[in-house]
C-alpha cells in the first residue's frame, strides 16, 4: 500500500526485520516498482478505482467547493501520481477558475519522480501548486505536528495505503482533523471477505512480517470509524482478475502474480511445499471463481468517503 495503493510499498525486495525501519519510509523501490506495475497491468484495479471516482467526485467536488475561494487536496500515498492526476482533473474541470494546491506525500523518491514526470506533461494541471512531502505517512503526520501551523484541506485521499500505518485509528483521527468544515476524507482499501483479505488473515503468520504486520480490509476501517462517531457512506468497487497462470508452475506470469499478491520475490523458494500448497488452493477456492477453465480472483475494494 501506497499505494499509495494496494501493495504499493509492499517492499518485496526487503529481507528481515532490521530492514522495516527504512521499509517503512522507502519500501516501493527498485523492483518492487517493476512488480506493482506488474500487477497494475494484469489487473485492471486503478481502471476500476478510476471508474468509481468518476462517477462519485462530480457531485463531490460540487458540493466541497461551492462558496470556496481556493481548493486544496492532499494525497497520502499517492504512488506515480496516475489516479491523483485523474482526479486533480476532474477537480480543476469542476472549478476552472479557482486556485488549487496538492500536497503529496509519498515514502518512495521513485514514485514521486514519476508522479512529477507525469505532472510535468499533464497540460492542464500547470496551473495546480505542487507541495512535495517524500515521506511516509507517520513522518509526515510528526512534521505537521512540530510546525504547530496546521494547513487544512477540502479533499483527503489515501489510496491502498492504510495498510501500513502503524495504528490505524490514530492515522484516521490525524486526517480526519486536517479537513475543512465541508470536506471529505477518502479511505480506497480491499473490501472485507475478499479475495486479498481472505488469503492474508488466513495466512497471517507466514506474511505479516515486512511492511504489513497487521493486514486490514475495510471492516477494520468501519470499526475504526464507527467508533469514533464519524460519519461515512461506503461504494463498493467490483473487480476480478485472472490468475489461472499462477496454478501452473512452468509460468512466468503465474509466479510474478503470485510473488506480488504474497509480498516475496520468489514465491516458490520463501515457502515450504506445504504453504505453497495450502495458498494456492485458497487463491482457487476461497478467493476466486471458476470459469471455463479460468481462475478470477475477487479484488474487489471499498470506497469509503467519511465526513468532515
Amino acid at each position: 500500500m501506497l499505494f499509495i495503493e494496494f501493495q504499493a510499498s509492499m517492499c518485496n525486495a526487503l529481507q528481515g526485520s532490521a530492514m522495516a525501519a527504512e521499509a517503512k519510509q522507502s519500501c516501493y523501490e527498485g523492483s518492487a516498482v517493476q512488480s506493482f506495475q506488474f500487477y497494475l497491468e494484469k489487473s485492471g484495479e486503478h481502471e476500476a478505482i478510476l471508474q468509481c471516482v468518476q462517477s462519485i467526485l462530480p457531485g463531490e467536488f460540487k458540493r466541497i467547493g461551492a462558496g470556496e475561494s481556493g481548493l486544496d487536496v492532499l494525497g497520502v500515498g499517492s504512488g506515480g501520481g496516475e489516479l491523483d492526476v485523474q482526479m486533480l482533473s476532474v477537480l480543476q474541470s469542476t472549478f476552472p477558475a479557482l486556485p488549487i494546491t496538492a500536497d503529496i506525500v509519498e515514502g518512495s523518491s521513485q514514485l514521486s519522480d514519476n508522479f512529477k514526470a507525469l505532472v510535468s506533461k499533464t497540460t492542464n494541471l500547470q496551473k495546480i501548486t505542487f507541495a512535495w512531502h517524500v515521506m511516509n505517512s507517520e513522518d509526515y503526520e510528526k512534521q505537521v505536528k512540530a510546525k504547530g501551523d496546521v494547513k487544512k484541506f477540502d479533499f483527503i485521499h489515501m489510496i491502498q495505503m492504510i495498510y501500513y500505518v502503524n495504528n490505524l485509528a490514530e492515522t484516521i483521527k490525524f486526517y480526519h482533523s486536517l479537513l475543512k468544515n465541508n470536506g471529505r476524507l477518502m479511505i480506497i482499501i480491499e473490501t472485507a471477505k475478499g479475495g486479498w483479505d481472505t488469503l492474508w488473515k488466513t495466512y497471517k503468520k507466514e506474511l505479516c512480517i515486512d511492511a504489513i504486520t497487521e493486514y486490514r480490509s475495510s471492516a477494520e476501517v468501519l470499526a475504526c470509524l464507527k467508533s469514533q462517531g464519524l460519519k461515512y457512506e461506503e461504494h463498493i468497487i467490483h473487480n476480478t482478475f485472472d490468475i489461472t497462470e499462477c496454478f501452473d508452475t512452468s509460468s512466468a506470469t503465474g509466479e510474478r502474480l503470485l510473488n506480488f499478491m504474497t509480498a516475496r520475490d520468489h514465491f516458490y523458494q520463501s515457502f515450504t511445499p506445504e504453504i505453497r500448497a495450502g495458498m494456492l488452493d485458497l487463491l482457487r477456492n476461497k478467493c476466486s471463481t471458476e470459469k471455463d477453465g479460468r481462475v478470477s480472483f475477487n479484488s474487489s475494494l471499498s470506497c469509503i468517503l467519511i465526513y468532515a
